[in-house]
């Protein structure tokens, strides 16, 4: 009985110890792993500067490039560009020079501060060639919509373009003009002492003794002068048939109210920076129909022509402004920009460059291709008069 109670007390223990066991449970089965998510499209920031004068007296002309560059963004946006398998967002960084040498190289450097990828403008050839220094020292690319004197491209800088044409071809045909097609024998001619007014006016004077005319007087002002009565008497005593102005319209305009009271019948011929639509205004009654010949560096005919037109009712459409001159320009230059930046897959300076250089772009201001100097082949100049306060197209050429 002694070992039945020892055995029977050791099946209790030995009950009571499988009853304090726990069994763990298997450990659970891993779940499948999830298919990594597909990495997002790496955005690539483009930075457009655009540098014009947006304030003083040619402040019309400087907001109305500004505005096209601001249409060329927009749409290139609106586009969904891809540049080297990234989604492209173009931004517009626009700088004021004032059409001031000096304020145009202080916003030229605040462009290459900010690491651009590109540059259009200026608009003056006088703020556009110190700035092109800059640009050309830090490799950023730049295309002048409107700057037509020809050292801009005569520097030898790889990044410079142009896509008007220069004042060699400019000022020469409304030299030739002035003598072949408005029969004058005499003119005179008056600079503002620009980089771009003397550069037009030097090749104007070229071009009327290149065509047998002769200039029987050469006078100067400044870009920024109201009075012009010295100057113009001194030129009404030599009777010139034509007075060529090498300047901009905000000076254009009150000379011609001067002309005017003076009794100077003579025609008043100038290059692109009077061939605007804010001319007649400025002029005021000091501007008679057919009076005032001008040239447009620049300009499109036959089928190009409707792409053109529409180009200037979206214009108005979107800015409640007609076009004043170079706003096609601006547009266009933005573009071949944007376009050699998608064919490089970079917007990497160095680059796209080449891009640029082999460009050969269809915009609403023509077909744009450079030449070696970065000057556009086959630039044409569109000739221009006023009738009834308009601006009227007398011919294309080139």
């Amino acid at each position: 009985m002694q070992v039945n109670m020892k055995l029977a007390v050791l099946a209790a223990a030995v009950a009571l110890a499988a009853c304090g066991k726990k069994e763990e449970a298997a450990p659970p089965a891993a779940a499948p792993a999830a298919a990594p998510a597909p990495a997002p499209a790496q955005e690539v920031v483009v930075k457009i500067g655009h540098v014009g004068p947006t304030s003083g007296a040619i402040a019309h002309l400087g907001k109305d490039n500004e505005n096209g560059a601001r249409m060329a963004i927009e749409e290139l946006n609106a586009a969904g560009l891809t540049i080297g398998g990234g989604k492209a967002k173009f931004e517009l960084l626009a700088e004021d020079d004032a059409a001031d040498p000096k304020q145009g190289t202080a916003a030229a450097q605040k462009l290459v501060d900010a690491k651009v990828n590109g540059v259009i403008g200026h608009l003056n050839s006088g703020t556009t060639i110190p700035a092109s220094q800059l640009y050309n020292d830090a490799g950023i690319p730049q295309i002048s919509p409107s700057a037509t004197n020809p050292k801009y491209t005569r520097q030898g800088f790889a990044g410079a373009f142009r896509v008007v044409a220069d004042d060699v071809h400019l000022g020469g045909t409304l030299g030739k003009y002035a003598i072949e097609t408005l029969k004058a024998k005499n003119v005179a001619v008056i600079d503002d002492r620009t980089a771009y007014g003397q550069g037009v006016a030097d090749e104007f004077e070229k071009g009327v003794k290149a065509a047998g005319g002769t200039v029987v007087g050469r006078e100067f002002t400044n870009d920024k002068a109201t009075d012009f009565n010295a100057i113009l008497t001194t030129l009404k005593a030599k009777k010139p048939e034509v007075v060529f102005f090498g300047g901009m319209d905000a000076v254009a305009g009150p000379m011609l109210k001067q002309m005017k009271q003076l009794g100077i019948q003579a025609k008043f011929m100038g290059g692109d920076g009077i061939c605007t639509s804010e001319l007649p205004k400025l002029a005021g009654d000091g501007m008679s129909d057919e009076q005032v010949y001008c040239a447009e560096a620049g300009g499109v005919e036959g089928e190009q022509k409707a792409g053109m037109d529409k180009f200037r009712e979206d214009f108005k459409a979107k800015f409640n402004a007609d076009v004043q001159v170079y706003a096609p320009y601006v547009y266009d230059a933005v573009k071949v920009m944007a376009n050699a930046m998608v064919t490089a897959g970079s917007a990497d300076p160095k680059v796209y460059l080449p891009a640029l250089k082999a460009s050969s772009y269809n915009g609403v201001t023509g077909k744009i291709e450079f030449d070696e100097k970065g000057d556009i082949k086959n630039g044409a100049l569109t000739l221009m008069t006023y009738k009834g306060g308009a601006r009227t197209t007398i011919a294309v050429i080139r």
